[in-house]
């Protein structure tokens, strides 16, 4: 009687299985950051050369630790861009932006953590501040806050790096480029600030 019991509720079952979902739907395409400013392919990078640098991946609040893109609503509203969604979280693609933008601008090579435990060269941490849409104004906001260690020397160098983008459109479609950009812009002020 059990059996019969156990196949009739498999059956009815069944039908029901390509309803039931787990997880929220995905959307249609996910984001990513590019960066302007490009890398030679093939070309040879040497420590002894060049000035070296690691870049830590940026401490970010719970706001930016999902892979959605945040929209700032008139004071300590937060809603997120429907169907917009970043292939990793922001500050993983940032960190890597950055180790791209640095090594093009300043010739710098970029170290792994691993890397850095023979040659730690400079130090790049921070806090990105800011990633995402500014509603009232209609643009997209990048806010990097920068902790910079020279060299053996245990002094730090802190500055703030801002941009701001205008939004045609907050939608999946509009907040991805827009972003990019304010975080190419921000990603070469640091580049030049490093190199200095």
């Amino acid at each position: 009687m059990n059996t019969r019991i156990m196949i009739l509720t498999v059956l009815l079952a069944a039908p029901l299985s390509g309803c039931i979902s787990f997880g929220a739907k995905p959307p249609p395409s996910l984001l990513t950051l590019t960066s302007a400013s490009g890398l030679a392919v093939g070309e040879t990078q040497k420590s002894n050369a060049a000035g070296t640098i690691t870049i830590g991946v940026p401490a970010v609040s719970q706001e930016l630790a999902s892979n959605r893109v945040p929209v700032h609503s008139g004071g300590t509203a937060i809603a997120y861009v429907k169907d917009a969604q970043w292939v990793e979280p922001p500050s993983r693609l940032f960190a890597r932006l950055l180790s791209d933008t640095i090594t093009a601008q300043t010739g710098r090579v970029v170290l792994s953590y691993r890397q850095s435990r023979m040659d730690p060269g400079a130090q790049l941490t921070g806090e990105l501040r800011a990633f995402g849409i500014d509603e009232e104004t209609s643009e997209a906001v990048v806010t990097y806050d920068a902790a910079l260690l020279r060299g053996a020397d245990p002094v730090f160098e802190k500055r703030r790096f801002e941009a701001r983008v205008p939004v045609t459109k907050i939608d999946s479609e509009g907040v991805g480029p827009a972003l990019n950009q304010a975080a190419n812009k921000v990603a070469a002020e640091i580049a030049d600030w490093v190199g200095k």
